[in-house]
């Protein structure tokens, strides 16, 4: 067995493979880059290696600096997780010819692999059902177009090398064919400095089903079933599951049997992936399946597949890489329940999922039974979200034995998990979840964009959490009878009836005095998912996974990205390239406070009025998130 093992990844991977690691007695050496320096994967492993600045090209892509990381700390084997150069065969070689293990599949079977036209042509040859298409050598744009119009659209053109949804593009007539081939082309050229391209049929009723299958150096390969992957947001994940919803016994057992030529056809090791496009017009049928690419990795959803099998897919990785026999044959697995996982990103729905970076001021992950409940995260309260990377937050896993019980579950982690104030999609997640194809079972890969706005969280609290953020704030005034501060409350006093208290509050777009009367059934208000901002006298009311910011407010008015009590906030993630002010000076309205470098233009940021700067939380340099306090104005009296 392996006894010491280097992770060549980053964020809530690298952690992942500590943890399995970690309780089967082998040491774990982390690597990091500048921004890393801090982060949760460095903290947990036994030992770390700076590898470089803080971009992936200079750190985490650079492979003789993490094959000497590896020689340094006495490394006897290399993880490379997903991502970065988990797919790499050259870099898979290197590390065999350092004398290493390469915890993966091999340099053979991802070059086989690699490229989607070859990956077809193979998969055709093994008896592998593929998509009716031109995958051919010609890459003449007018032969190119003639082939799409003999296989009819709409066509999908796809780069041969490509990945993550880039140089593909949907045409739906012929007269689009160019145009469209010409930017698929530059795209590819672009990200993968290759731009041929194969054609497939574009499937009307499309659902991503892909079987998770495992080799050994044996000669044994098992699957492991199946999971949907169909609800995807411009071909990322967003939300899997495991098994496939409506998919009987008898298309499972064809589909996985293909699955398992596939990767017998390149003679694959380790932990891989067959991906499939199924046309579910009518619903999931083994004739209406095609092999669509592999991936020659662990995937970021494998969380599912482990739930509903019951094993540590990373154990396997690495007891096979060891060369072990798998540890069980294909008769000793089976479907036990189903499991969902959500994609927690740091982005904003309503600015068209813009990256949200910063510090995580709050981040309270939902924690609830193992048996039910499972969290993948990179990161901690306090830590921040960087620039340079994915800005995956957390992968929230759950497991049952009834669908509609497992969609429930998710959908309340999802409003458990507050996070602030670093945006997140949790509200968009949660609203997918609710939509009525999902509960069906019916979701295609184009729901989320046929669904358009409706997915985004409504940016206004919904009305009665104005009175429970009251509540909520005013909780020890309510419980002891005493008076609030001046600025928060005032008391009147009438004959004959209950005594009345009033907040004056900053919430979401607006600032409202609301009215209290004491005596009253305050119940209702203590249901409502609530969460405290550490350092601020602030609520966060939580409505299907999406966060509302309430705050007694002290003044009247505000301008440009100012709240009306004074507090400067920053209107979108970027940098603080100018600090012109320090606490105490006095400044005037209008007078430029802050200077935000974002979306590569400069924002100055400004007075709301005449007073005092009683707080700055930034200093030039300073990386901040959209909505973050930077400076504080007291009002002049």
């Amino acid at each position: 067995m392996i006894t010491s093992l280097l992770i060549a990844n980053r964020g809530e991977i690298a952690c992942r493979i500590i943890d399995t690691a970690r309780w089967m007695g082998i040491r774990t050496v982390a690597v990091y880059s500048d921004a890393d320096a801090n982060a949760r994967h460095v903290r947990m492993a036994d030992e770390a290696v700076h590898i470089g600045p803080s971009p992936a090209r200079e750190s985490y892509l650079v492979g003789d600096r993490i094959i000497a990381a590896a020689k340094q700390t006495g490394a006897e084997a290399i993880h490379p997780g997903y991502g970065f150069l988990s797919e790499n065969a050259d870099f898979a070689q290197a590390v065999a010819d350092a004398g290493l293990i390469w915890v993966g599949a091999t340099p053979s079977s991802i070059r086989a692999m690699g490229l989607k036209d070859a990956a077809k042509k193979l998969m055709q040859d093994a008896g592998v059902p593929t998509t009716p298409g031109y995958l051919g050598e010609n890459q003449d744009p007018e032969y190119l177009h003639e082939q799409a119009d003999a296989i009819g659209y709409p066509v999908l053109i796809k780069a041969v090398a490509g990945g993550g949804g880039k140089g593909m593009r949907r045409v739906d007539a012929s007269a689009d064919f160019r145009d469209a081939l010409e930017s698929c082309k530059r795209e590819a050229a672009a990200s993968f400095g290759d731009d041929r391209v194969l054609i497939e049929k574009y499937i009307l009723s499309p659902r991503h089903i892909e079987v998770q299958i495992f080799g050994d150096t044996h000669g044994n390969v098992v699957h492991l079933f199946e999971r949907d992957c169909s609800l995807q947001r411009r071909h990322q994940k967003v939300i899997e599951e495991a098994p496939a919803p409506g998919m009987s016994a008898e298309t499972r057992e064809e589909l996985c049997a293909a699955a398992v030529r596939a990767a017998k056809a390149v003679d694959y090791v380790g932990a891989g992936t067959i991906e499939f496009i199924a046309d579910a017009s009518q619903g999931l049928r083994a004739d209406r399946i095609w092999f669509m690419e592999m991936n020659t990795r662990l995937q970021v959803e494998h969380p599912v597949t482990e739930e509903i099998t019951g094993v540590d897919l990373v154990e396997w990785q690495l007891r096979v890489a060891a060369g072990e026999k798998l540890p069980k044959a294909q008769d000793e697995l089976e479907i036990r329940g189903c499991a969902m996982e959500a994609r927690l990103y740091a982005e904003d729905p309503a600015t068209g999922f813009l990256p949200s970076i910063g510090r995580l001021d709050l981040l309270d992950l939902f924690d609830g039974p193992a048996m039910v409940y499972r969290v993948e995260t990179g990161v901690e309260q306090g830590d921040s979200v960087s620039p340079h990377y994915d800005p995956m937050i957390a992968k929230l896993i759950v497991h049952g034995w009834d669908r509609g019980v497992v969609i429930d579950d998710l959908k309340n982690m999802l409003n458990k998990s507050p996070v602030w104030p670093v945006k997140t999609n949790a509200g968009f997640l949660w609203n997918c979840l609710d939509s009525e194809a999902f509960v069906d079972g019916d979701v295609t890969t184009g729901f989320i964009a046929d669904a358009g706005d409706s997915l985004i969280p409504s940016a206004a609290a919904p009305e009665e959490f104005w009175h429970a953020a009251a509540i909520n704030l005013m909780a020890p005034e309510i419980e002891t009878g005493g008076r609030a501060s001046p600025w928060q409350s005032v008391s009147g006093f009438r004959l004959n009836a209950a005594p009345r208290r009033e907040i004056r509050l900053a919430g979401p777009g607006e600032t409202r005095v609301v009215p209290i009367t004491g005596g009253g059934d305050h119940d209702e208000a203590w249901l409502i998912e609530t969460a405290r901002i550490p350092g601020e006298n602030a609520v966060l009311l939580i409505d299907g996974g999406q966060p509302y910011r309430f705050a007694p407010a002290r003044h009247e008015g505000g301008a440009g990205g100012a709240a009306g009590d004074g507090a400067i906030l920053s209107p979108m993630p970027g940098k603080v390239i100018a600090v012109d002010i320090a606490t105490g000076d006095t400044v005037t309205a209008g007078q430029k406070l802050v200077t935000l470098e974002a979306m590569k233009m400069e924002h100055s940021l400004t007075a709301p009025f005449d007073g005092t700067i009683v707080e700055l939380n930034v200093e030039t340099g300073s990386q901040v998130s959209e909505g973050m306090l930077l400076v504080q104005v007291g009002k002049s009296e």
